[in-house]
């Protein structure tokens, strides 16, 4: 299946913005924020590449999807029961990236940055919405290159091969660092999954991390993913 896109609506769930800012309703800095929120709504057009694709082969630590080999035995087990996947890059767009290079002074682009940070947010929700019924997954999981140790960050190449002309489609550069620019953009793999899985379960990071979004669980992998003798 060919890689589609498709521009999502730009939003910005204002009062978690404030929260994560650590910047109060009645302070002097509001205007600023709601300066910067309503020129993002204007100008942003956050988007999604993604595509159904489908498994070829499995081993003990890695899985082959049309012909592209990843590695990572915590991805192979988690696809134990599937051979369906959606690889899928979402980004907050190039138009807030550049916009935000217009805010050089140090307060104004932290703002900037939450702003784009809660774009991005709010286009993830919508995307795994749409992946979900699009494509009748059911329950689903995530699995995101450089999120653990087990999958590194070098996982992004055959990930962008996969899907194609990222560039070309969204706007989204892959690095030789294998960062991606936009930052503000964010790139895995979701499948249908029963039970709950999040990369944070396996991270020994602290718990205050603000992208947590479960509690670690030191026994999590030992109990599922190291390999048997």
């Amino acid at each position: 299946m060919d890689t589609k896109v498709y521009q999502i609506p730009c939003a910005i769930d204002r009062e978690d913005l404030l929260a994560r800012l650590h910047i109060k309703p009645d302070s002097s800095y509001i205007g600023k924020v709601d300066q910067l929120i309503d020129e993002a709504l204007k100008i942003g057009k956050p988007k999604i590449a993604y595509k159904l694709a489908f498994v070829d082969d499995k081993g003990d630590d890695f899985v082959v999807i049309e012909g592209i080999r990843f590695s990572s035995r915590i991805l192979r087990v988690n696809m134990e029961d599937t051979f369906k996947a959606v690889p899928f890059v979402v980004t907050c767009g190039t138009e807030l990236a550049d916009w935000a290079q217009g805010y050089p002074d140090t307060f104004d682009n932290y703002i900037a940055d939450g702003v784009m940070e809660a774009v991005l947010r709010s286009a993830l929700e919508k995307s795994y919405a749409r992946i979900d019924e699009e494509f009748n997954l059911g329950h689903a999981a995530n699995m995101n290159p450089g999120s653990l140790p087990e999958w590194p960050l070098t996982e992004q190449e055959p990930l962008f091969q996969l899907l194609g002309d990222v560039q070309g489609l969204i706007g989204v550069e892959l690095k030789s660092s294998f960062l991606m620019s936009p930052i503000k953009t964010e790139s895995g793999i979701r499948f249908p999954k029963e039970g709950t899985f999040y990369n944070c379960q396996l991270c020994s990071r602290e718990d205050n991390c603000p992208g947590r979004k479960a509690p670690f669980d030191k026994d999590l992998y030992k109990e599922k993913y190291l390999k048997k003798d």
